[in-house]
């Protein structure tokens, strides 16, 4: 999983929603921090729903930031709706206060855990739905691993992180800047200690910014293998073999967790869910390239486990 400087709190454009001949859709309001898009397969049946919870920094509904375009939540919703599954997914609670020039600075990471469980009461409050699945791409894995536990029918990993986020950072920086490898890990033990630091180089500052320590902090506390392990619902474990931010073998570690999961690793599909013919170039540019399909055997993979 890469980290950008500040990716927790960066701007994002909002996309509007297409429309489809083959479903409906609806601009719904969870809460005061949570807008969304719900697509409805127009058919007479009992559904089921797919919730899907996008990734780490300021994803709108679509997946969207200002900085990278792939449309990959929108693309996902439409072709699980196309297949008679409802699928409901919205903006980050971020994005509205972004929106409404009301940024809070102090959001938690578990903040982004009760918006998803907030979610997940208004659609079983309805009644409508034969069954409900959280799909969580990215940092939405462990969002909605924890929002899961028993609220739903069962969870879906898309390129979902085995590692607790303090791991990850440790990890890229000792491929990246393996010279301050010894300095994370010592911001990283104050941090565990639950205070706050401002003694840390420089070339540190884009992770270790002051003003998102405490959220680094509530996010670190959350080992993804320790709370898949916890979870008594059915598992479904989708990685790409040319995800350049989380591996092959971090799969293989959430399955190790959870045995009874489904582990599902997708030849040359990527971190943004699109197949990758080529090098690391084409791979990185992919993220800028919306109107690339998703991988073929996601959207199969994905039906055929929830209807099962």
């Amino acid at each position: 999983m890469k980290l950008y400087a500040l990716a927790f709190l960066t701007f994002i454009s909002v996309n509007v929603v297409a429309q489809d001949t083959n479903y409906s859709s609806q601009e719904l309001t969870i809460t005061r921090y949570i807008n969304g898009t719900l697509l409805i397969p127009n058919t007479d049946k009992t559904l089921n729903l797919a919730i899907i919870i996008g990734g780490s920094g300021p994803t709108d509904r679509d997946g969207n930031q200002n900085f990278q375009k792939t449309n990959v939540i929108k693309k996902l919703a439409i072709g699980l709706t196309n297949s008679n599954i409802a699928t409901f997914r919205f903006d980050k609670r971020i994005v509205k206060q972004i929106r409404e020039n009301n940024v809070n600075n102090n959001i938690m990471f578990d903040d982004f855990v009760s918006d998803v469980k907030a979610v997940i009461t208004y659609f079983k409050k309805q009644n409508k739905y034969k069954t409900i699945y959280i799909v969580g791409h990215d940092q939405g894995s462990l969002v909605g691993m924890l929002a899961a536990k028993d609220n739903v029918n069962g969870f879906i990993s898309l390129s979902g992180s085995a590692l607790s986020i303090d791991n990850v950072i440790l990890e890229q920086v000792e491929k990246t800047a393996p010279q301050f490898t010894k300095d994370t890990k010592r911001v990283f033990k104050i941090l565990q200690t639950g205070q706050t630091t401002t003694d840390y180089p420089v070339a540190l500052s884009s992770i270790f910014n002051i003003e998102t320590q405490r959220f680094i902090m509530n996010w670190m506390q959350y080992n993804p293998t320790t709370i898949l392990s916890s979870l008594d619902i059915p598992i479904l474990i989708i990685n790409g073999t040319k995800d350049l931010q989380v591996s092959e073998a971090e799969a293989k570690l959430l399955k190790e967790a959870s045995p009874k999961a489904e582990l599902k690793l997708i030849k040359d599909m990527n971190h943004v869910l699109v197949t990758i013919e080529g090098d690391d170039l084409e791979n990185s540019k992919s993220y800028n390239e919306s109107q690339r399909p998703l991988a073929l055997d996601l959207l199969n993979s994905i039906i055929s486990f929830i209807k099962k």
